[in-house]
């Protein structure tokens, strides 16, 4: 006969802020909790005959509250609820044989759950999984997924960082997910931030010192990373990023605005997270990476531990973003003031040195910025490459893509850029078929101070633009407004612009190699790029333009194809060509 006793379980936590007490609350029974010997500030109880999915909690110094574990791996109630415990060992997975995907030759397309699909959950998502493979994609990019208030929401806001929002699926859904991604050979990324936790359910600081006024940041004060008991708050996140890479297959971490992680001691966070990545890709024997978002310029961050740097494997390219962007829309005003004097010479020094501020003035900045990047130390693939992201088209008042501003012609330009640049190419979820659906800024904040206050910290952001109307972020119609209408790729002009995406990323994996070489004209408006043997030539004119050509065979364009001369094509307004040169 099979025993059906559990074995005992332990519960632990690091509360430093806890004068006398801590007690653990499993399903409604009280268990006083002990000093550990061995490590100053957690305490513990091993319990026996404890369910495998209990619900519980901790209560500090015989307080009522009963506040979720810091390391919760499951809010099925959101941030403010007991947590549940999670039998990662229960899941059966099929991607055995899965070797991993590293990021050198990657396609990576950066999606939300909750506005992906109507069905706003992880088994939703993967139904559309088949449609990446046959783009070209060979990561998914989750924004966070951790538990925030309500049901919708970009993630930013997210608390319990080892923990899964409910409503997508939790922690199974996440699971079920990844498995099926893996299936198709496509790697999962996963957005994570350390730079901040929400404003809602955030109960940390009841425990210890995970936050630190030694250093401010744009949501108050820092995460403690270099302060009195920082060793555990280090550890507290490290332990994070390694338990979804480990218990939730994923292939990489794209780490949120690292800009904003204070830390002044000699070994930075960011090198010991990436030690602590490459020893469990050695371990479990598949590649595993991380992409930071930085506003620093610095090329340390994407060099090697070996060569000196952080050791990280990419970093989003916002140069390379506002320079395309700056080139395409003609818009000035803000960061795209220092790209948009020469913006054709801007997309051509991102593209041949990585970065555009690398040392030079920065008007916005009021200073000088950046670093220069070596390409011989610091591969340029990893920058990521973009022309669309969820900062750079939802931190916009209207949340309005490029397809509200330009014409299908300009929006392939766009793209064949990107996919002939050194860069490892992302899509924003849409894009490959310019998508019509805006995405705004959402929240769904339980508190009816907070979302007051969400609603009009966004109207003063956007006040000096007095004719643009804010959507109110808590206005359920504004989520709805940002899902993706998947019905528009069977449309024109969706259904070309998305057979020109697919072309384009076979195109490059296929002929595009080494360096890039531009050449372009500034008055004129035209540019050239080639890589290996694949050139790109752009007309950013709204009149016919002649662009200097590399002799070679036609391989494509739009929105019609050029007429050839000897060494030129005559290209129509904002047209696009590309050429398999010898």
């Amino acid at each position: 006969m099979t025993s059906t006793v559990q074995p005992p379980h332990r519960f632990s936590v690091w509360a430093p802020h806890a004068r006398e007490r801590v007690d653990v609350v499993v399903d409604s029974t009280v268990h006083t909790m002990a000093r550990d010997p061995d490590r100053t500030g957690w305490w513990l109880a091993d319990l026996p005959a404890v369910r495998p999915d209990a619900r519980y909690g901790f209560r500090l110094d015989g307080e009522e509250t009963l506040l979720p574990d810091p390391r919760s791996r499951r809010q099925p109630d959101g941030p403010d609820g007991a947590s549940q415990l999670v039998d990662h060992r229960a899941f059966r997975w099929t991607d055995h044989d899965w070797p991993g995907r590293p990021l050198p030759g990657a396609v990576l397309y950066e999606l939300h759950v909750g506005t992906f699909t109507p069905g706003r959950t992880f088994d939703a998502a993967a139904e559309r999984l088949p449609h990446l493979l046959e783009l070209g994609v060979t990561h998914v990019e989750l924004m966070p997924v951790c538990p925030f208030p309500g049901r919708h929401g970009w993630g930013y806001d997210g608390v319990a960082p080892w923990a899964v929002h409910e409503p997508y699926g939790g922690p199974e859904g996440l699971k079920r997910f990844v498995d099926t991604a893996h299936a198709l050979g496509i790697g999962v990324v996963l957005d994570v931030v350390h730079n901040h936790l929400g404003p809602s359910g955030n109960y940390l600081p009841r425990f210890g010192p995970y936050f630190t006024d030694r250093h401010h940041t744009p949501w108050g004060a820092a995460i403690n990373l270099d302060d009195h008991g920082s060793d555990e708050v280090r550890a507290y996140f490290l332990g994070s990023a390694l338990a979804w890479l480990r218990d939730y297959h994923l292939d990489g971490l794209r780490l949120d605005a690292v800009h904003a992680l204070a830390d002044m001691r000699a070994k930075p966070f960011l090198e010991e997270l990436a030690e602590s990545v490459d020893r469990l890709a050695a371990r479990i024997g598949r590649p595993l990476f991380l992409i930071a978002e930085s506003d620093l310029n610095d090329p340390r961050t994407i060099t090697s531990r070996e060569s000196g740097g952080l050791g990280l494997a990419g970093q989003w390219s916002d140069d390379f973003h506002h320079a395309l962007h700056a080139a395409f829309t003609g818009e000035s005003g803000s960061y795209y003031g220092d790209f948009a004097v020469a913006p054709l010479a801007a997309v051509a020094k991102t593209l041949t040195e990585g970065f555009f501020h690398n040392g030079t003035w920065s008007t916005v900045r009021g200073r000088h910025h950046g670093r220069p990047l070596d390409p011989a130390r610091t591969p340029l693939h990893r920058l990521l490459g973009y022309t669309q992201t969820h900062d750079q088209i939802g931190n916009r008042a209207q949340g309005d893509r490029l397809s509200a501003a330009l014409s299908p012609a300009q929006l392939a330009g766009a793209a064949a850029l990107v996919a002939v640049s050194p860069f490892t190419p992302m899509l924003f979820m849409g894009e490959e078929w310019g998508a019509s659906t805006p995405w705004q800024y959402f929240t769904d904040h339980q508190d009816p101070a907070l979302a007051q206050a969400v609603r009009e910290g966004r109207r003063r952001e956007f006040a000096t633009a007095p004719d643009v109307e804010v959507p109110d972020p808590q206005d359920p119609a504004t989520v709805e407004r940002s899902t993706l209408r998947w019905d528009e790729r069977e449309r024109e002009p969706h259904a070309s612009l998305l057979e020109w995406h697919r072309l384009l990323l076979r195109l490059r994996r296929e002929h595009a190699s080494g360096p890039a070489e531009v050449v372009f004209d500034e008055d004129e408006r035209w540019i050239t790029v080639r890589r290996g043997r694949l050139q790109a030539a752009l007309n950013l004119a709204p009149q016919p333009r002649k662009v200097p050509a590399a002799p070679g065979h036609p391989l494509a364009a739009y929105p019609e194809p050029p007429a050839r001369a000897e060494d030129s094509l005559l290209l129509p307004p904002h047209g696009v060509a590309l050429l398999l040169t010898a």
